[in-house]
């Protein structure tokens, strides 16, 4: 799933806004222009989740690609500008351009990636391994992530948000870890990197953001650590990121 990450709580953009204005915010250019030459486009937010899958997707194939931040803060958050919407009617990041396509989704994104540049592979090629990836992914991307989102979160009031978030999160993975503990070896599948891990490590980021107790989850725990021992993990971490925050950077 795509994301737009709790932190404020944007309004909707002024109606006087100027196309010009918006192009000038997003750095974003007419659609003949917007992609170099053979260069994929990743329209991206530091600290969208779903943004950092497709990061480490990118960075483990070893592709190179531009970033165009899209502040899901800044003026009222730009993912609702016209020319962001544009790109992207679900007003979300990721949106990546490549092969003359754009695509949105990250599971999408990251399978359209391992089907068309397949090394490393990042979907196994046995099949019951394979549904176990799509399994584990979907359950942080669909049944997780996008409960302590801030689609959710803004419906709630500020005394609500953080309890739902850690409660939500702590089902999910209690569901996760009685898997893991099936399915693992060093990763989440056995010992090769696959898109499961693309997810679940980004899902423990955002646990940690919301002081969730992970020790009860062991096995995420381990996994997680393996994984960030990786340079493509470490790369496209929320504090190492054109658009992060002074404050927030590594």
């Amino acid at each position: 799933l795509a994301e737009i990450k709790f932190h404020l709580f944007p309004s909707s953009p002024h109606p006087h806004q100027t196309e010009s204005r918006i192009r000038s915010q997003l750095n974003l250019f007419p659609a003949s222009n917007m992609q170099s030459v053979n260069k994929p486009v990743l329209h991206t937010y530091f600290r969208s989740s779903c943004s950092w899958r497709v990061r480490i997707a990118l960075a483990l194939k070893g592709i190179e690609y531009d970033q165009v931040p899209v502040n899901l803060i800044k003026d009222g958050g730009q993912q609702l500008f016209s020319e962001f919407t544009e790109l992207n009617p679900m007003q979300q990041v990721p949106s990546l351009q490549i092969d003359g396509i754009t695509l949105s989704q990250s599971l999408a994104i990251i399978q359209y990636l391992d089907e068309t540049r397949p090394k490393p592979r990042l979907l196994p090629e046995d099949s019951k391994k394979r549904a176990y990836v799509r399994m584990i992914s979907d359950l942080i991307a669909s049944g997780i992530q996008p409960l302590q989102n801030l689609m959710v979160l803004q419906k709630l009031g500020d005394s609500e948000r953080l309890g739902w978030a850690q409660s939500h999160i702590t089902k999910g993975f209690h569901a996760l870890e009685k898997i893991l503990q099936r399915t693992s070896g060093r990763y989440c599948m056995e010992d090769e990197v696959s898109m499961a891990d693309l997810c679940l490590v980004p899902q423990v980021y955002n646990a940690l953001r919301f002081k969730v107790d992970l020790t009860p989850f062991p096995t995420i725990s381990r996994i997680n650590q393996a994984l960030m021992e990786l340079e493509a993990f470490k790369v496209s971490h929320p504090s190492r990121q054109p658009d992060t925050p002074p404050d927030l950077q590594a």
